[in-house]
């Protein structure tokens, strides 16, 4: 069943680091192994300097298994593309500050569309730019690397960030998820934990380890 609101951890792998050859038996072998959503990295090669895939992967993710589809867009211009990643099957759709559009209309636009809206901020980018939007945002991401490639170490002071967005949630009464995103492995994620993360996207840590179901494990709990 979709879950957006575990009571624990929230783990989300990467297809990025997974199989691209065998995306459907990747996506079954993550949420086997424990997965509560799935985080799927979509690039276009130009607001990041990498390209990766589009709607037709998420559709096929959609079609083929039941898990909450946590997609990441990192585009330029997102408000052109909103319709066809909820045609596709996002549950969450998240945009970044940095691109080229009118956040506040995008993420308006995504919530009527039944999805649940994320914003995302690049290292570069200072909480408090973020202000303006946390009260019609479902989840914040914070990301811990350059956005662009996997395997990237944890940026540790990020996690200033992380602090600053979970006070304000708290202090306002809002309820956004906070999300990591880069370099997040058994010995990162408690680090996110305690400054107030409570999604973590893990890529390599968890695709690429010898057993997926114990590295979900050991970041869950870690």
């Amino acid at each position: 069943m979709k879950k957006w609101l575990p009571t624990d951890r929230i783990i989300a792998p990467s297809l990025l680091a997974a199989d691209f050859g065998r995306v459907k038996e990747e996506t079954t072998r993550a949420i086997h192994s424990g997965a509560d959503w799935m985080h799927l990295d979509v690039m276009d090669g130009h607001f990041v300097d990498n390209i990766s895939f589009g709607p037709a992967i998420i559709q096929a993710i959609h079609d083929t298994n039941d898990v909450f589809l946590d997609v990441h867009l990192m585009i330029s211009r997102p408000d052109h593309f909103l319709s066809r990643f909820v045609e596709a099957g996002a549950d969450m759709i998240t945009v970044h500050l940095e691109a080229e559009h009118d956040v506040a209309e995008t993420l308006k636009r995504i919530r009527e569309a039944g999805c649940k809206a994320g914003l995302a901020i690049n290292p570069a980018t200072p909480f408090i730019d973020t202000l303006p939007y946390l009260d019609q945002i479902d989840m914040l991401l914070v990301m811990t690397v350059v956005p662009g490639f996997g395997g990237q170490s944890f940026m540790h002071e990020m996690m200033e960030k992380v602090e600053s967005a979970a006070s304000y949630r708290d202090e306002h009464g809002l309820a956004y998820h906070i999300e990591v995103d880069g370099g997040v492995d058994a010995s990162t994620a408690p680090v996110a934990a305690a400054a107030g993360a409570n999604v973590f996207v893990a890529g390599s840590s968890t695709f690429k380890a010898p057993d997926m179901a114990e590295a979900i494990s050991v970041i869950r709990q870690a």
